[in-house]
């Protein structure tokens, strides 16, 4: 198969002048356990400060207060949790089935923690949600050894590991996934069907027949909680039917943007991925002006 170069970005639909929030989306949130609700936090208002007509973020009870104290655009809704802090899987299935009903796009991941509950809970995702879907973080790393859940979906799904994540699902090492990191991401992409998204400086994003190499960001996003945002901007732009490789492409590429705004604001040190968030807006500003 010839691999497609992309390097024109895809653009958002222009907005009606008389639409609605029911039109952009609705993003359901499953993230945050004891200790991390601020992975939750920043892919809630991420996906917000990407154009999501309505997010709902469902965490752990323990931390919903905190999660709900971060932004008041955004809803959140507890899920009883275990001794730990992390979501108990059974408890938990009802009440994201009526979620998921309201909703147009999954994120699942930051923050959540891992345990059986949690391996348990993604498996379930996988097998029983059709909603476009963006895997992350702890959701990835609760598929190493039951990457078989990932062959065969029938809807559009996005993972955005970074190359720790990505040699856990694969069996790999970190160095061998960073000698070559275009070859292992398309061959990712093409076994299951999926978006793959290899972050880290040139993030990577293909589907298997085309692939995309992201020239914006720098080391100031070194820093914890910057994919959480990116994993909430993506679910975000698919929220607005741009298809889930289109999403992923500009969501890195605004992510990036939005880190250089960031690194120009607060220097290479200083910068922290609420700076990232708080720069979204102007990101996407400076893209369509």
């Amino acid at each position: 198969m010839t691999l497609e170069r992309v390097d024109t970005l895809p653009i958002l639909p222009k907005r009606s002048a008389d639409g609605h929030k029911g039109l952009y989306g609705s993003v359901l949130v499953v993230a945050g356990g004891r200790g991390m609700a601020g992975a939750a936090g920043l892919a809630g208002v991420a996906a917000l400060r990407s154009g999501a007509g309505l997010v709902r973020v469902a965490s752990a009870a323990e931390v919903q207060p905190t999660v709900a104290s971060f932004e008041p655009s955004y809803m959140t809704y507890p899920l009883e949790n275990d001794e730990e802090g992390l979501i108990r899987f059974e408890p938990a299935k009802k009440a994201l089935g009526t979620l998921l009903e309201r909703s147009t796009v999954l994120a699942i991941g930051p923050g959540l923690g891992q345990s059986a509950g949690i391996r348990n809970l993604v498996r379930w995702v996988l097998e029983s949600v059709s909603l476009p879907t963006v895997i992350d973080a702890d959701a990835l790393n609760a598929l190493a050894g039951q990457t078989d859940a990932l062959a065969d979906l029938k809807r559009p799904t996005v993972i955005t590991p970074h190359p720790g994540e990505f040699a856990r699902l694969t069996g790999r090492t970190v160095a061998e996934i960073q000698a070559d990191r275009e070859t292992h991401a398309v061959a990712l992409a093409q076994a299951d069907n999926l978006v793959v998204v290899l972050k880290g400086a040139k993030t990577i994003v293909t589907d298997g027949a085309r692939i995309y190499v992201n020239s914006t960001g720098n080391p100031a996003m070194a820093t914890g909680g910057t994919g959480d945002v990116l994993t909430g901007v993506i679910a975000g732009l698919i929220g607005q039917k741009l298809p889930a490789f289109e999403a992923a492409q500009l969501g890195v590429y605004i992510h990036g943007l939005a880190g250089d705004l960031a690194r120009d604001q607060n220097g290479e040190i200083g910068t922290i991925a609420g700076d990232i968030v708080d720069v979204l807006a102007d990101a996407f500003y400076h893209l369509t002006a």
